[in-house]
């Protein structure tokens, strides 16, 4: 009997290491899972300021797209005009050659 109760307690010996080893292994696992949450967590915060960056950044470029589109069409039709000017002065200055060459050709004429 005495073998037996030492074979025994040699089991129990090996029983309660394998117990000791597991509860080990759990603790690190936690420290793991708990440092993992612990990273997920400090990233979805990141996510979330550079989604808000993100959304201020879109926000800010189309207004200025929009600001750019603006003056696009202001400087469209500010050189429309100004090509009307050029025509229109294009016209009065070659009107103003006829006059003058009328103006010349009939002194010409009185003075002969």
């Amino acid at each position: 009997m005495t073998q037996q109760g030492a074979v025994l307690q040699g089991y129990n010996n090996e029983l309660v290491k394998y117990v000791e080893d597991l509860c080990m292994q759990k603790e690190e696992l936690n420290k793991q899972i708990q440092q993992a949450e612990e990273e997920k967590n400090k990233l979805q915060h990141e996510i979330q300021v550079l989604n808000e960056q993100l959304e201020s950044v879109s926000e800010n470029l189309a207004q200025k797209v929009a600001s750019r589109n603006e003056l696009d069409k202001i400087l469209a039709e500010t050189e429309a005009a100004y090509m009307k000017i050029l025509d229109s002065s294009r016209t009065l200055l070659n009107v103003l050659k006829k006059e003058v060459g009328s103006l010349k050709h009939t002194t010409e004429l009185k003075t002969n």
